[in-house]
């Protein structure tokens, strides 16, 4: 039996997992989290995250071949396979603040990881990294582990949105699964591409070096981000002129070229990954001399933050420019829909933010 063991109970590991555990049954899952509550919330009734269809895939696995525990250092020593989906935030202070992605949880999880294994395993980047964080994490499970003990790193970065996660996980446009260009690293990718094989089409599986899927992930959530951005931009002349955002938005959407996807106008995109691994993708331009194109995503944060106050001023205009002795009622406060996920939220920042700073 292949042993997996995932580090991180959050909103990306305890789904994935659970997806794995229900379409592999001869594989055992573990998911390891030292938060005791979080751990206890996916062994109870009331899991810790909204998702539709969660809770049916759990209860079929649950103790059967997947398991959630506080176990960290048996269930990582024991494991053939170790996936690390642990939170990569903007860093706040030190080099980088306000861009770079912080990775101090994977670092730490990387020496947890040379620290507690007694034979080789294959660890799998699930968090979304900046590219060459591969490499650092080699240099760090390479040092302080033993020399008989082989570490193998693959980034198998994910694409789930939130709402949908189980539906993509059951159905992925894409698995990503990127490693080294020698032997052994081939050998490592064969064999997590033979777990997701389990119910993936094999043309769906794609196989890329390190570098190139670690990139990926970043690039596809800057992609979808710009289109956001650049409807929002349109929705700002559509008012200007008289033009419809919806009515253009359709006509746009039915070139078979651009498709209708993210083109709905709106107050802007929220939620945990957008931005932060734009922020990421600008700082990683910028570090290898490319300010041009660092310039150029900047600008897709730029129209986001335009529109949340553009919204703000409108509602403030309403209000006979006032919003001294007014109740303002939020109906929607999650960042999307079919998600409890309150994290960065458009009417979150904007209640927060500009509506404090607005001259009453």
């Amino acid at each position: 039996m292949v042993k997996i063991c995932c580090i991180g109970a959050g909103y990306v590991g305890g789904p994935t997992m659970a997806v794995i555990a229900l379409k592999c049954p001869s594989v055992e899952v573990v998911v390891v989290d030292l938060n005791q509550k979080r751990i206890d919330a996916w062994n109870s009734d009331t899991l810790p995250i909204y998702e539709p269809g969660l809770d049916d895939v759990v209860k079929q696995c649950r103790g059967k071949n997947l398991f959630f525990s506080t176990k960290v250092d048996e269930s990582v020593m024991e494991a053939d396979i170790v996936f690390v989906s642990v939170n990569t935030p903007t860093k706040t202070t030190g080099l980088g603040a306000g861009k770079a992605a912080d990775l101090t949880y994977w670092e730490s999880a990387a020496r947890m990881i040379a620290r507690v294994s007694k034979s080789s395993k294959i660890v799998v980047e699930k968090s979304t990294v900046p590219v060459k964080t591969a490499e650092a994490i080699e240099k760090i499970l390479t040092h302080n582990n033993k020399s008989e003990i082989q570490f193998q790193i693959l980034s198998n970065p994910e694409f789930l949105a939130e709402g949908t996660a189980i539906e993509d996980l059951f159905q992925p446009d894409r698995v990503l699964i990127g490693g080294r260009e020698t032997p052994e690293g081939q050998k490592a990718i064969q064999a997590l591409k033979d777990v997701y094989a389990q119910w993936v089409p094999e043309d769906k599986i794609l196989t890329t070096n390190l570098w190139s899927a670690e990139l990926s992930k970043l690039a596809a959530n800057a992609f979808l981000a710009q289109r956001i951005s650049s409807v929002n931009a349109m929705s700002a002349l559509c008012e200007a002129t008289g033009a419809n955002v919806a009515q253009v938005s359709y006509a746009v959407g039915k070139d078979s070229r651009i498709g209708p996807k993210f083109l709905n106008g709106s107050v802007g995109f929220g939620g945990s990954c957008f931005q932060k691994d734009i922020l990421n993708l600008v700082y990683i331009c910028e570090c290898n001399g490319l300010p041009e194109v660092a310039e150029y995503w900047k600008q897709v944060i730029k129209i986001n933050d335009y529109q949340k106050s553009r919204f703000v001023n409108r509602v403030v205009a309403s209000m006979f420019n006032t919003v001294s002795k007014k109740k303002v009622a939020i109906l929607g406060f999650a960042f999307k829909k079919d998600t409890g996920d309150t994290r960065e939220t458009q009417l979150l920042m904007c209640a927060k933010g500009s509506w404090v700073t607005t001259p009453t």
